[in-house]
């Protein structure tokens, strides 16, 4: 972090000079400010938000975590943190309300109007990861029998307080979304023509209940920088925004990301984690993993007069269930985001598994290959090579096989492929990969 920065709006904080502090602060971004604020003591940061104009310290405050928002909105004045809290974007006002204690909370929802309380309390009691839970109301909406002439006076009259104002949302009589136009539509167009002259057709939008991830995708299919939210009776409860949206898509591929590998995700960035949050966040997969990897010894054991007539078989006893479960790993990895994203349903199971299956062929005999030259350079005789041969080859076509049906069944069945599938077919295929081998050796071997 910039120390020259933080010194600076250290020492303009204390002269308590906002015209100074107001034109030293808008050369740079709002992320910027807050990322040298959150080096800065606390005292130093309320002296912060204290100086500056409320303009620009909200939107400097809303890049802030909501505890220290909080912190912060509590130890001012009440009418400035009333101004603060007003100013900034309702979804973020939500967000705060829900990380903080429920009395904490209680505390800030006094700081706000009686119509603006009501309205965050509906968003509140929307379902968590929801598009409703993520909705501001803080949009642009007309009425669909208003002139563009009237339109673009309510625009004036209401648009600094929109998240965006590139469209705005046309409603009916009884507040039912009928239709989205553009601001260069409105702008453009003469002023006595009707709003319903120059709507779009076939508008775009989500249910409150949607999953967040499913919005996502919507907002990411039509390349929309927003997108209403209506409820069950197409009545418009607000609009999500792409930066929104943009931390949602991280969140979830962060969170597959973390489940494929047999955790669960964490809920904090990794430094904010202690080593008792990552222990309970990881022991309980690794413990049914081991249960479960346990049935792999189970087949050792049964197999063990055939290694005993034959000990080279278990110099590739590591080589094939690792080809195995890397084979797996790498399939599910590729179907789970195609589900995420929407690229693959489950009616497309049978392209998908003509495909992993051909892949895996092809793979197949390329490790079945290299499976010969590792057995001919450790010296082991070519029933034995052969036998490795088409282990990795079945082997590997077996993994695909799998890993193809099994996470498209869990999407299918509403189970997060991500957490199950990874950890399980690795599991999986090291037992039944262990089988196919033991099998084939007793065939070729004869033994």
């Amino acid at each position: 972090m910039d120390q020259n920065m933080i010194q600076e709006l250290n020492i303009l904080s204390q002269e308590q000079n906002q015209d100074s502090l107001n034109e030293y602060v808008s050369r740079f971004q709002p992320f910027d400010i807050a990322a040298a604020l959150s080096e800065m003591e606390f005292e130093e940061q309320l002296s912060f938000f204290t100086t500056i104009s409320i303009p620009i310290g909200t939107e400097i405050l809303e890049y802030l975590e909501p505890e220290l928002q909080y912190k912060i909105l509590n130890r001012m004045k009440e009418d400035l943190a009333s101004s603060l809290l007003i100013e900034m974007s309702s979804d973020t006002v939500v967000n705060l309300l829900l990380s903080i204690h429920p009395h904490q909370a209680k505390k800030m929802m006094e700081f706000l109007p009686n119509d603006y309380r009501e309205k965050i309390s509906t968003f509140m009691n929307y379902e968590p990861d929801t598009a409703g839970r993520l909705a501001t109301f803080d949009y642009i909406a007309a009425r669909i029998n208003w002139t563009v002439d009237q339109t673009l006076q309510h625009i004036r009259k209401v648009g600094h307080d929109a998240e965006i104002t590139s469209y705005i949302y046309v409603l009916g009589s009884r507040g039912e979304l009928t239709g989205i136009v553009s601001l260069k539509e409105i702008i453009l167009a003469k002023p006595g023509t009707k709003l319903e002259e120059i709507l779009q057709g076939d508008t775009i939008s989500v249910s409150v209940n949607m999953h967040q991830q499913e919005a996502a995708a919507v907002l990411s299919k039509y390349n929309f920088v927003a997108v209403p939210v209506v409820a069950q009776d197409n009545r418009m409860i607000g609009i999500i925004t792409v930066d929104d949206l943009i931390d949602v898509i991280h969140e979830e591929a962060t969170e597959d990301i973390q489940k494929l590998g047999g955790s669960q995700p964490l809920n904090e960035p990794y430094f904010k984690n202690s080593v008792g949050a990552l222990y309970k966040k990881r022991i309980v997969w690794l413990l049914i993993l081991f249960v479960a990897e346990a049935y792999t010894s189970s087949v050792l054991k049964h197999y063990e007069d055939t290694l005993s007539e034959q000990i080279a078989l278990s110099f590739f006893i590591p080589l094939l269930i690792g080809t195995g479960g890397n084979t797996g790993s790498q399939t599910v990895t590729t179907l789970v985001r195609a589900l995420a994203v929407g690229e693959v349903e489950f009616r497309d199971m049978f392209k998908v598994f003509k495909k992993e299956v051909s892949t895996g062929f092809f793979l197949g005999i390329t490790m079945a290959t290299v499976a010969i030259v590792r057995a001919f350079i450790l010296g082991v005789s070519m029933d034995i090579g052969s036998v490795v041969a088409l282990s990795a080859l079945f082997i590997v076509i077996w993994a695909s096989v799998v890993a193809a049906i099994l996470p498209m069944v869990l999407h299918k069945l509403k189970i997060d492929p991500a957490v199950v599938s990874g950890p399980f077919i690795t599991t999986f295929v090291d037992g039944t990969g262990l089988i196919t081998y033991f099998t084939l050796a007793k065939i070729i071997l004869h033994l």
